[in-house]
């Protein structure tokens, strides 16, 4: 169970890391507009491009999970059973709720699933 002064950095943490979650969506989202086919650039160039936009819509893709789940565990935070793990029902470790605030699994069962 964490302790209310914990409670409440792990807070401010959620919500500063969802507005920087929010600030890497904004830029990924203007990365991956589609390379216009009448654009004057070389085919190495055009195939760059593409290569570039699937790695950045993986990434916006994976923002915006975390993002769902930032904003998930800033709304639970309040109640009695945040901080524990959804699958075995023990503590999450504080450094992993600290470093990875959206988690709802242990590391043991991160590991596993």
């Amino acid at each position: 169970m964490l302790s209310e002064g914990k409670r409440a950095t792990l807070k401010l943490k959620i919500e500063a890391e969802i507005s920087s979650t929010k600030t890497l969506i904004t830029q990924y989202e203007e990365v991956v507009k589609p390379v216009a086919p009448d654009c004057a650039i070389g085919r190495v160039s055009r195939m760059d491009a593409i290569i570039n936009n699937s790695v950045a819509q993986g990434n916006l893709d994976k923002a915006k999970q975390k993002l769902v789940k930032l904003n998930i565990a800033l709304a639970k935070i309040d109640q009695a059973d945040f901080g524990t793990c959804t699958r075995c029902k023990k503590p999450i470790q504080e450094g992993r709720l600290l470093f990875m605030p959206e988690s709802s699994l242990c590391v043991h069962c991160a590991a596993y699933h």
